[in-house]
């Protein structure tokens, strides 16, 4: 939500295991009719709780071919972690877009970059002091057709199964990217220091 109104970036679309975030791709495959229902749902939703922002606003999407719907789930009032795929796919990304909308700036057109993906970096231990390993080797999968990009998370401690990062992907398709990004994750460690 703007000063110009409610704006949108291409949808992403997300797969969960376990109730969390795993990987997310943009754009996602929406028909025309079923994404123009999200849009309208979502600008309700949003206009009516106010404010300045981004809103990541989430829907499932229910049946095939021509009964297809989508059918609200929910609303997080900030950007979110199936949003960290816009660090690639689109320009400005949702930090930008958040931070423009708050403090009033124009945000002009929101640009589709190309198919991307992000998938989740999990730690496989439960560990205090700790590093990174594979990093070089996941940002080496990368080519300047196929971009990889990596945020890691700044966290005191790690968990078995805690997103300690994402590996970012951009590729020909969405699959491609898919693929690649979830790669480059897996090429991510975390050992002890």
């Amino acid at each position: 939500a703007t000063r110009d109104g409610v704006m949108f970036c291409p949808p992403v679309g997300h797969r969960q295991e376990a109730g969390d975030y795993r990987e997310s791709w943009q754009p996602a495959a929406v028909a025309p009719a079923v994404l123009r229902s999200a849009e309208e749902q979502a600008e309700k939703l949003v206009t009516a709780l106010g404010g300045y922002g981004l809103f990541g606003v989430e829907f499932f999407i229910a049946g095939a071919g021509d009964q297809q719907r989508a059918i609200f789930s929910e609303l997080s009032p900030r950007p979110h972690d199936t949003g960290m795929v816009t660090l690639i796919g689109q320009s400005p990304n949702q930090f930008e877009l958040h931070l423009r909308a708050l403090l009033g700036l124009t945000i002009g057109q929101i640009a589709l970059a190309g198919p991307s993906a992000s998938a989740a970096i999990l730690s496989g231990l439960a560990i205090e002091d700790y590093a990174y390993d594979g990093v070089t080797e996941a940002l080496g999968l990368g080519t300047s057709a196929t971009p990889v990009d990596l945020r890691l998370f700044a966290k005191p401690v790690a968990h078995r199964g805690r997103r300690m990062g994402v590996a970012l992907a951009r590729a020909a398709s969405v699959a491609e990217a898919v693929e690649l990004a979830v790669k480059a994750a897996a090429t991510v460690q975390i050992v002890p220091r």
